[in-house]
């Protein structure tokens, strides 16, 4: 596939290596431009390429920077075929990081946020894992041990497209449903960046609540 990844922080830094490895066409992109992408280009294989060459083209996308710079993508996805899949991978930080998005204070999940600011369709991903154990834990299918990543989205093309590439890469894939569901692993839920077995991780998205703990609130 042709993968352009938007965001060169730890987990887009970490998925340009693990795709390029698994044989896909990546190409990534920061706001600094692709000059400033030199060194993580040389390391992981990927293109360093601005943000609208990482969007046009591409077969499957990931938008995996802050939650507050979502707003700078606005517009950008305009030509972007509908069928091509975006895999959200953000989340909501507001008192260290974003300040506070009211929507998702509301109650609109993060990754529902996303796709209404960049008028395209999300699949949430990778969103609960850290970076170190996404770059360097990944097992063979079937390995007891092989860490389940919840995966949330509304097309079922699309989401099995995203599904695909998490067992493809390492890791066992869970259908969380739609997108609506997508607060089952956002910050401060029993399965967030706990990385177990899909057993245990099932259980984890079962025990979530949709309400917000106080410290991934606005203050």
């Amino acid at each position: 596939m042709k993968i352009g990844i938007i965001g060169s922080g730890h987990i887009g830094g970490a998925l340009a290596k693990l795709f390029t490895t698994a044989g896909h066409s990546v190409e990534i992109a920061n706001s600094r431009g692709p000059d400033s992408l030199a060194d993580l280009a040389r390391s992981t294989g990927a293109k360093g390429v601005t943000v609208d060459e990482a969007i046009a083209g591409k077969d499957l996308l990931v938008v995996t920077i802050p939650m507050k710079a979502v707003p700078t993508l606005a517009g950008k996805f305009a030509k972007l075929p509908g069928s091509v899949p975006v895999i959200d991978t953000c989340n909501y930080y507001p008192r260290e990081r974003d300040g506070r998005i009211a929507p998702i204070e509301a109650g609109l999940t993060e990754s529902e946020s996303v796709a209404q600011q960049i008028g395209h369709p999300t699949i949430k991903a990778f969103n609960n894992i850290s970076f170190k154990r996404l770059a360097a834990d990944g097992r063979p299918k079937g390995d007891p041990q092989r860490i389940a990543l919840a995966v949330s989205g509304d097309d079922p093309a699309q989401k099995r497209i995203v599904m695909d590439l998490i067992d493809a890469i390492g890791f066992d894939a869970i259908d969380n449903g739609p997108l609506s569901n997508s607060w089952r692993h956002q910050p401060g839920t029993p399965g967030y960046v706990s990385s177990v077995p899909r057993a245990e991780a099932l259980a984890q998205l079962a025990a979530a609540s949709p309400s917000r703990l106080p410290q991934f609130t606005a203050a």
